[in-house]
């Protein structure tokens, strides 16, 4: 079908490249940037990686931000358009060492760190020219000639000089934080190299006895808990409970169990007797023999601390026993958990991922393949299992579940706050309303009545 005259007066692609011609033919952005203004505005790109094609995601961002920068200048201000790049990360890297088939950080290192290097420089680059000609393309006005590259040791060393800076001030601390890791690179992880390659996967869930120090029965008592990472148990230290929680020891044939009241339910046989029921307030500070002797021999620092109930807000009773297994160095609610009743910080696995000597039952073992391994051992020792409850169970799905139900309770409530709101402010809104129409009604009624006063006056 042929194009109308209208079409072709509004065939935008041919408008939009006539005017980037023109912009480029008459210097527009050299010219802005050579006037003077009485006022700065400094912006430095948050710069993409160029190992990588341009998606739509990265027009979008760079539209907002072209916007900002115009907005800016067309208010008075001289306007600096860095453009960067990004040339450090875990993507780099991982797509060099695809290159170059290795897997492992010695790998890299056998390999060479400098060659290695080099590589990832020149791998950055792979895309350059085609993410300047998507700049140039949407019109976002960007000095492409002078970019700061993050790799170059004036990039490097500015950083050093503002960290400087920061400890002169006195306003850096060390401190130890948990955070996501990559066995296999051994290095931490940020949020957005975590983001790339999660993914819901399916794990084995187990439920373990610790056994009751000096408890208060002839028959043998047991902390029921629940655990989705068997693989942590070696660095066990602790065990938290909820405060307000109901908590029940539960009789059964041959021992006592104690597990929250809400959590019955993980029971096989229903024969058992309830002897005993308190808030998990009254639990804390019991303690308890640990699954290892391993911690206990190393007499790591504050170990004194360790092996007894503490209170934790983040236990609760809508997923396993309502019992917490602690380990301190493997889990954020664990490690704040941990600063705060000074328990012990031990490493209980290497920068691989492989259990260390000191964990004498499996060490060396990557700590993902010992998850079975782990869960056979606990089921030889007769008191650690217990075949009144379900021992394994798949989690991923039933995990998701209790994530959903804990978000639509979450939103429930803030919904019922925020109705509650709405009312009280419909309410003030209508008390207003009113008691501005009386005071309307009011001004008006005196008005009449000085208007009637003033016609009195005029008669007589």
């Amino acid at each position: 079908m042929a194009k109308s005259n209208a079409d072709n007066l509004l065939d935008l692609v041919k408008i939009e490249k006539k005017i980037l011609d023109f912009w480029e033919r008459e210097k527009i952005f050299e010219k802005l940037q050579s006037k003077s203004y009485p006022k700065k505005f400094i912006f430095y790109e948050g710069p993409p990686t160029a190992n990588g094609t341009p998606g739509i995601h990265h027009g979008l961002a760079r539209a907002y931000k072209d916007i900002i920068n115009r907005y800016k200048n067309s208010k008075g201000y001289w306007v600096l358009r860095k453009a960067g790049w990004d040339t450090h990360g875990l993507p780099v890297e991982i797509q060099v060492e695809k290159q170059i088939g290795i897997k492992t950080k010695s790998d890299i290192e056998k390999f060479g760190i400098s060659k290695f290097n080099e590589l990832c420089k020149k791998s950055v680059w792979e895309f350059k020219n085609l993410w300047d000609k998507f700049t140039k393309r949407i019109g976002y006005l960007l000095d492409l000639n002078n970019p700061y590259i993050t790799y170059e040791n004036y990039y490097i060393e500015s950083n050093w000089w503002i960290l400087k800076k920061i400890w002169q001030k006195n306003l850096l601390y060390q401190d130890f934080k948990v955070v996501p890791y990559c066995p296999r690179c051994e290095t931490s992880l940020s949020s957005h190299e975590v983001a790339q390659g999660y993914e819901d996967i399916e794990e084995t869930s187990i439920y373990i006895k610790f056994k009751v120090l000096n408890s208060q029965f002839d028959l043998p008592c047991y902390f029921l808990v629940w655990t989705t990472t068997p693989w942590t148990l070696p660095a066990n230290l602790a065990l938290a409970v909820n405060p307000e929680i109901s908590y029940v020891w539960v009789k059964t044939e041959d021992e006592i169990l104690i597990l929250a009241k809400n959590r019955l339910a993980v029971l096989k046989q229903d024969n058992y007797q309830i002897i005993k029921e308190q808030k998990g307030k009254e639990l804390e500070n019991l303690k308890y023999e640990p699954l290892y002797s391993d911690l206990l021999e190393q007499k790591p620092a504050n170990i004194e601390n360790a092996f007894k109930v503490l209170e934790a807000e983040f236990a609760t009773d809508i997923e396993g026993t309502g019992i917490v297994h602690i380990a301190p160095m493997y889990g954020e609610d664990d490690f704040n958990i941990g600063k705060k009743y000074d328990l012990p910080f031990f490493h209980t696995v290497d920068n691989s991922g492989r259990f260390k000597d000191e964990v004498s039952d499996f060490k060396g073992e990557f700590v993902k393949d010992a998850d079975i391994k782990i869960i056979e051992k606990l089921k030889e020792l007769a008191e650690r299992y217990s075949q009144d409850i379900d021992f394994q169970c798949s989690v991923a799905k039933r995990r998701k579940e209790i994530r959903l139900k804990q978000l639509e309770q979450k939103m429930k409530k803030e919904h019922e706050e925020s109705e509650k709101i709405r009312l009280e402010k419909e309410k003030e809104d209508k008390l207003n309303k009113i008691k501005e129409t009386a005071k309307k009604q009011s001004k008006k009624k005196k008005a009449e009545i000085e208007e009637d006063e003033d016609f009195d006056d005029e008669e007589e």
